[in-house]
C-alpha cells in the first residue's frame, strides 16, 4: 500500500510542476495588444493559434491527473489499510506530558540566577491615600 502512495504522489508532484511551467509558459489575454503595437514576440513555437489549443489542453490533462492523484491520495489514507497502527486523527491521539527533567538542578544552585519573589498567598488590600484634614479647594 505504501509502494502505491508513494507512486501516486511522485505522479502528483510531477503534474503539479508540469502544470505550473504551462501556466507560466501561456500568453495572457492582453498579450497580443503588445504586438500590434510594434513588439515582435507575437509568433511562438506552436504559431499564432496552435499555442493556444495544446498548452490549454495539456493543462487542462494535467489539472485533471493532478485531481485524480488527490482524490486517490484521501481514499487511500483513509481506508482501513492505510491508516496502519496509529489510527485515528490527530486530535484523537493525546498530546504527552511535558516534565521537567528529574536531574535539573535547583534554582538556588545555579550561579548567578536570581530566585523569584514569593507571592502571598492572600492578596495584600491596596492602601488608600491619607486625608490632608482640609476638603476645601486651594486659594
Amino acid at each position: 500500500m505504501q509502494i502505491w502512495m508513494t507512486l501516486i504522489l511522485a505522479v502528483q508532484l510531477l503534474s503539479a510542476l508540469a502544470m505550473i511551467g504551462l501556466v507560466l509558459l501561456q500568453h495572457g489575454k492582453g498579450a497580443d495588444m503588445g504586438a500590434s503595437f510594434g513588439s515582435g514576440a507575437s509568433g511562438s513555437l506552436f504559431g499564432a493559434s496552435g499555442s493556444a489549443n495544446f498548452m490549454s489542453r495539456f493543462t487542462a490533462i494535467l489539472a485533471t491527473v493532478f485531481f485524480v492523484c488527490t482524490l486517490t491520495l484521501t481514499y487511500l489514507s483513509n481506508s482501513a489499510g492505510g491508516r496502519g497502527t496509529t489510527g485515528g486523527s490527530v486530535l484523537d491521539r493525546a498530546a504527552p506530558a511535558a516534565s521537567a527533567p528529574a536531574s535539573a538542578p535547583a534554582l538556588g544552585s545555579i550561579p548567578g540566577a536570581v530566585p523569584a519573589p514569593t507571592a502571598s498567598p492572600v492578596p495584600q488590600p491596596i492602601a488608600a491615600p491619607a486625608a490632608t484634614g482640609s476638603s476645601a479647594s486651594p486659594k
